[in-house]
């Protein structure tokens, strides 16, 4: 636990802790009433409770579009049904911005339904829900489709032979067995669309705000430090609350269900309700998921002289940036991978003695610690990337110009990952045979080496994966510390969506088609290599 923790407490802990200090200490004494002062100013009352009423409906809509689509995932068997799973997955590995963008292409103006109906949604709230159903599909597909399809479908048979309907059956045996995952996948995707940026950021316009868009705006743009601290613990405070839920329904869900492989469960679609359950749930799919990240292609080859490659050429030099940057803009993709890549590292290591460590000690602290990982998933991003500069500015830790500032960010996202996806796994190792192989002389070191890794080296390229994806993706945070000869994917599709011109947002589509096709490469290859179910994600 020694080296995760460290990770941890010098940079998350650390830099949260000091850019709150800078705002809520000043001349060595603590301000706490501005919290009274924030807390009771009308318009941060507004944004908390838009915050949370928007989390609480996109919540809600993504159970209603998603269940069917989990329960078609789970038992039914159809051509191409793997190659499926990975594209509604792609979105949940996109960055925010990204969605944003392919839903600023589908909705706002000179978008498709623009074009075809004269119908803009930009800047509504329509567009925000929609882009966070985009964005959290998956999760409720994997998380609840997951168990649905290890659950033995038998035991619903036995209750209709007793005599049950087919909807009582259904809710008196499947509904509870599921209750655990739905309420996790529930808790998850309240989490990310309660921290949303991105997507609010391009979509909402001035009109609307979540709590981390407050953060940035009070931040990079009105330097008010005082209030961002106030917001930070704010929704820090909701995050923990949120994420001990989760926690719970988690160790719930992991309780005494007895589950088949999940092979022996999907089976054929049979007669006309089950066939056309499928077809509708593809049509959602299709305009859902498809729809938008191909309105996105389209945009991107859509130059002023007709189709075409135009916006990707200009992306070569950065004289047709238009002087957002100071190197060619295609510079970002190879910033962008060598930075993920390195952070895939520091997130696999720093994940994988972690996940170890719970998998070897129980008990409250080892929890404490467990919740610690996940914090960062619902930590303003914002906040973190802004503390990086404040916090890590002198020896010896001066680390502001350093290039490795970027990949110690990602990484902090990516370690949450890396451990739920490497957790179920190392717990399902049976420690009988380290202990057989200590018998036979082997050292701790030379037992992981034997027995352990050759177990979890699938899981652990699918964690790799996982982290590479998400590294790829983050926003909130290298927004801040990405320098401008060094810009990532994300950061800069955000500096081109943020400036006028068609050039500007051609370069912006184009930017987002290739993040959006990296990572939807690495989606296709973790479905190739993860052939069971181990795993939360």
């Amino acid at each position: 636990m020694a080296v995760p923790a460290a990770f941890f407490a010098l940079f998350f802990i650390y830099p949260v802790a000091a850019i709150v200090a800078r705002g809520l200490r000043v001349d060595g004494q603590w301000r706490l009433g501005r919290f009274g002062e924030v807390l009771t100013d009308p318009a941060v009352l507004d944004i908390l409770w838009f915050t949370g009423w928007q989390a609480a409906a996109s919540t809600a809509l993504t159970l209603a579009v998603a269940l069917p689509g989990a329960y078609v995932f789970a038992r039914f068997a159809f051509p191409g049904k793997r190659l499926l799973r990975a594209v509604v997955t792609v979105p949940f590995v996109l960055p925010t911005v990204v969605a944003g963008s392919a839903f600023l292409a589908l909705l706002g103006q000179g978008g498709l339904l623009d074009g075809l109906w004269g119908v803009r949604l930009d800047t509504t709230v329509w567009a925000i829900l929609l882009a966070h159903v985009f964005f959290n599909y998956a999760v409720v597909v994997r998380t609840v489709g997951g168990l649905w399809a290890q659950l033995d479908p038998r035991q619903e048979e036995a209750a209709r032979v007793l005599g049950a309907s087919r909807l009582a059956a259904w809710r008196r045996v499947t509904l509870p067995a599921l209750a655990p995952a739905v309420a996790a996948a529930a808790l998850m995707v309240f989490l990310f669309t309660f921290t949303s940026f991105g997507v609010v950021q391009i979509l909402g316009g001035p009109r609307y705000a979540t709590l981390e868009v407050a953060i940035y705006r009070e931040t990079a743009q009105l330097l008010d430090l005082p209030t961002a601290a106030v917001l930070t613990l704010v929704q820090f405070a909701a995050v923990a609350a949120v994420l001990a839920l989760h926690a719970w329904t988690v160790r719930r869900r992991e309780g005494a269900l007895k589950l088949v492989d999940p092979e022996q469960t999907a089976r054929r679609p049979q007669g006309a309700a089950q066939w056309a359950l499928l077809w509708g749930v593809l049509a959602v799919v299709a305009l859902l998921i498809l729809l938008p990240l191909g309105v996105l292609v389209e945009r991107s080859l859509d130059a002023p002289g007709g189709y075409g490659l135009d916006y990707y050429r200009a992306l070569q030099s950065a004289a047709d940036s238009g002087g957002t940057f100071f190197v060619a803009p295609m510079d970002a993709v190879w910033n962008s991978l060598r930075y993920a890549a390195v952070a895939t590292v520091f997130a696999v290591v720093v994940g994988g003695l972690a996940a170890a460590a719970l998998t070897r000690k129980s008990g409250r602290l080892v929890r404490g610690f467990d919740a610690l990982l996940m914090l960062p998933l619902g930590t303003s991003a914002v906040t973190v990337g802004f503390g990086f500069l404040i916090a890590l500015d002198e020896p010896p830790l001066d680390l502001r110009a350093a290039w490795i500032l970027v990949p110690l960010a990602q990484a902090l996202v990516g370690v949450p990952f890396v451990v739920r996806t490497m957790l179920p796994v190392l717990r399902a190792v049976d420690h009988r045979l380290r202990e057989a192989a200590a018998v036979l002389g082997a050292s701790p070191l030379r037992a992981w080496r034997e027995v352990d890794l050759p177990l979890v080296a699938r899981a652990l390229g699918v964690a790799a994966g996982f982290a590479f994806a998400v590294s790829l993706g983050e926003f909130g945070a290298t927004v801040f510390i990405a320098r401008p000869d060094s810009p990532t994917l994300p950061v800069a599709v955000a500096r081109f969506l943020g400036r006028a011109g068609q050039l500007n947002y051609g370069q912006a589509m184009a930017l987002s088609t290739i993040l959006m096709l990296v990572c939807a490469g690495s989606l296709l290859l973790l479905e190739r290599i993860r052939t069971d179910r181990s795993g939360e994600f």
